[in-house]
């Protein structure tokens, strides 16, 4: 990319779909500007770059925007050639990696968010289907990493690395605020070990808020999700 490539990225910090993007930014070493918007009252700006879905993250490429986490990321990885690259040139595999990202952003991330934000029977069955989602997840684990967990560090890092452990980083504030375990390494061990590598790498260490801060905005949705469905 030239140098006067001007990137900014609009996102609230809490968003791990945010947080996927920025931390591809910082990977590819790509400079750019930091917008936080406030998503109980969305700026004109933001509106008017993601109209259809009104949410974060907006990457801003010279005045053109990208919207959505994966398809920015995509975009990233295809512009700019220098770092890792985030997905592999075989179409199949590609193809395959993208339904495992999609299958965590969705399925599991979903499933945890109604765990988070439920109570009762209600929790205790979007539990279930959080743990059956995880299970999935270790099986497939086997086939992409056959001979088992390997080093990964950020010359070697990939999309799927990158949407696990920014859809699963706070699982420990999580099972602070809700005392129910969510990762747990006798279920799940090779998914616990590869999160575990994962979140040792400097730049994510250095990506994610303050375990304090991330509890208190638990906190916050969840008390705010249980009084609008309780109304």
């Amino acid at each position: 990319m030239a140098e006067e490539t001007k990137v900014r990225l609009h996102g609230m910090w809490a968003s791990p779909f945010v947080r996927l993007v920025k931390l591809t930014l910082e990977i590819k070493d790509i400079q750019s500007e930091y917008v936080e918007e406030d998503l109980e009252n969305r700026s004109l700006v933001l509106l008017n770059y993601n109209p259809i879905h009104k949410k974060v993250p907006v990457l801003v490429v010279n005045g053109k925007p990208l919207v959505e986490s994966l398809i920015i990321l995509e975009y990233i990885d295809e512009t700019w050639r220098n770092g890792p690259r985030f997905l592999p040139e075989d179409p199949y595999k590609k193809a395959q990696l993208r339904f495992w990202c999609s299958f965590v952003h969705k399925q599991v991330f979903e499933t945890m968010m109604s765990v988070l934000t439920s109570d009762g029977e209600e929790q205790e069955k979007a539990a279930k289907e959080f743990f059956e989602r995880l299970s999935t997840l270790e099986e497939e684990i086997k086939n992409i990493f056959p001979e088992g967990i390997q080093v990964i560090d950020q010359k070697n890092v990939g999309l799927l690395d990158l949407v696990v452990v920014t859809t699963l980083s706070h699982y420990k504030a999580q099972e602070e605020y809700l005392g129910l375990k969510l990762i747990d390494p006798e279920m799940t061990p090779l998914l616990f070990s590869w999160l575990t590598a994962l979140l040792e790498l400097p730049l994510v260490k250095e990506a994610l808020p303050h375990h304090e801060k991330v509890v208190g905005f638990l906190k916050y949705l969840r008390q705010e999700t249980l009084k609008s469905t309780s109304a």
